[in-house]
């Protein structure tokens, strides 16, 4: 069933043309949400927050974008349910607006990291139409990837099952217990680190990024 799925643009975002066109691939409708606008939920069906460096990464790394009026649209869709994803900068925007647990900080290394990872999924996210893939590989670009939560809220995100993929055969930042993506409790909010729009076709290296772009 095709949806219309919005697609956040800020200052500095990067990976937003991509992953429009990996909406269009997925046969769902794309709509632009400007960092500087407020929208109404119900005319959308889900919410993709991309990957780039918004604001430069000043501050830190999804600070400021977490404060852009957008974001209290966001906030107020996320808790009535409606599907959210963040990809890379998306997943530190969410972070950075408590919609999801944890941080993201520099990577182990101080190191910018891009390459192939491979991944386990670790729990299923309903919402986010990835569970045929048990294990796949994305590419990872990042300097700032590295999730980071304490022991108890670790234990937390474990024992509610929020944690949505891990790393596998290394981990390219430190991020606590490998983990690459992690979900909020209700499981409509979700972010990796990887870029599944990244892997969309066979002459990208794997198209197995498109089974991640179907919001139920």
């Amino acid at each position: 069933m095709s949806m219309r799925i919005g697609v956040v643009r800020f200052l500095g975002t990067n990976c937003d043309r991509d992953i429009y066109k990996a909406v269009e691939w997925a046969g769902h409708k794309p709509h632009w949400l400007w960092y500087a606008d407020h929208f109404d939920s119900n005319d959308v069906d889900a919410v993709i927050v991309p990957g780039g460096f918004s604001y430069g990464d000043y501050l830190r790394s999804g600070a400021l974008a977490a404060k852009a009026p957008v974001m209290s649209d966001l906030v107020k869709a996320a808790d009535k349910g409606l599907p959210i994803l963040g990809i890379c900068n998306g997943f530190q925007i969410l972070c950075e607006a408590g919609l999801l647990p944890g941080a993201l900080v520099k990577n182990e290394g101080l190191k910018f990291v891009d390459r192939w990872q491979a991944l386990k999924l670790e729990n299923s996210c309903e919402h986010w139409g990835a569970d045929k893939l048990q294990q796949t590989q994305f590419p990872v670009a990042h300097g700032d990837g590295r999730f980071v939560i304490d022991d108890e809220g670790l234990k937390q995100i474990q024992d509610d099952g929020q944690v949505w993929w891990t790393y596998q055969e290394g981990n390219p930042n430190g991020s606590v217990a490998d983990i690459a993506g992690v979900m909020n409790k209700k499981k409509n909010v979700a972010a990796l680190m990887p870029h599944p729009e990244r892997a969309m076709a066979a002459w990208m290296g794997s198209d197995e990024g498109l089974q991640v772009f179907n919001p139920q």
